[in-house]
């Protein structure tokens, strides 16, 4: 599971780079604090899926839960 949070915050990292946005630009964005934009791409595990799948729908990725 943990592999799995990792690549998801790290698609997220890529794709909020590749935007030009920082952290708190993102959270700003999406109604997310930076540190939990943070915890997101650290794939720390300690987000709800909400946050991540809102964070990830932004920068028009598309996540699913199996």
């Amino acid at each position: 599971m943990v592999s799995d949070a990792r690549a998801v915050g790290q698609a997220i990292r890529e794709a909020r780079r590749e935007s030009g946005l920082t952290q708190a630009q993102l959270g700003e964005l999406v109604g997310l604090s930076d540190r939990t934009v943070r915890e997101i791409e650290k794939g720390s595990g300690g987000s709800g899926f909400g946050a991540v799948s809102t964070a990830a729908n932004a920068l028009g990725l598309r996540i699913t839960a199996s």
